[in-house]
């Protein structure tokens, strides 16, 4: 410990760790927890398409991990709106999914066109974009490791 400096001599001091490595290591860990939500948020929302109401949820879900993988990965500002952009979308045709089968549905009985059903656009599009996004980031991660090897 060095005069005037009176913080507790922390396990890293005593084993005489610079601040320089343990960021260097915590740098390390934010990479890997946003491969770790990406790659989640991924999987939930292609598990969440096998039933589109009910997995409508895990989709939410999927996106939102996606979404917080790429704002702890400081991807750059591009892919970070795109992904916003696919969960901002994936959320409003959610949002009217529910509130549509909340109100009945639409046609039949119900008294409500079937044209309303374009309110749910939306969320479909969102999930081609959250989609065709990891794909595209699959392919920038696969190319950057062969030519690392």
């Amino acid at each position: 410990m060095r005069e005037g400096d009176h913080r507790p001599l922390g396990a890293e001091a005593a084993r005489g760790e610079r601040a320089a490595d343990r960021k260097g290591g915590s740098v390390n860990a934010r990479v890997v927890w946003s491969r770790i939500l990406v790659i989640a948020g991924g999987v939930l929302m292609v598990l969440g398409a096998a039933d589109p109401l009910e997995g409508s949820l895990v989709i939410l879900a999927g996106s939102g991990a996606v979404v917080l993988g790429t704002i702890l990965g400081r991807s750059p500002r591009r892919v970070l709106a795109y992904s916003v952009w696919a969960a901002v979308l994936i959320t409003l045709g959610v949002g009217a999914m529910w509130v549509l089968s909340a109100l009945g549905g639409l046609g039949g009985d119900t008294g409500r066109s079937m044209w309303l059903a374009l309110v749910l656009l939306p969320y479909p599009v969102g999930w081609l974009m959250g989609l065709a996004g990891l794909i595209v980031r699959l392919v920038g991660f696969l190319r950057a490791r062969r030519q690392q090897a």
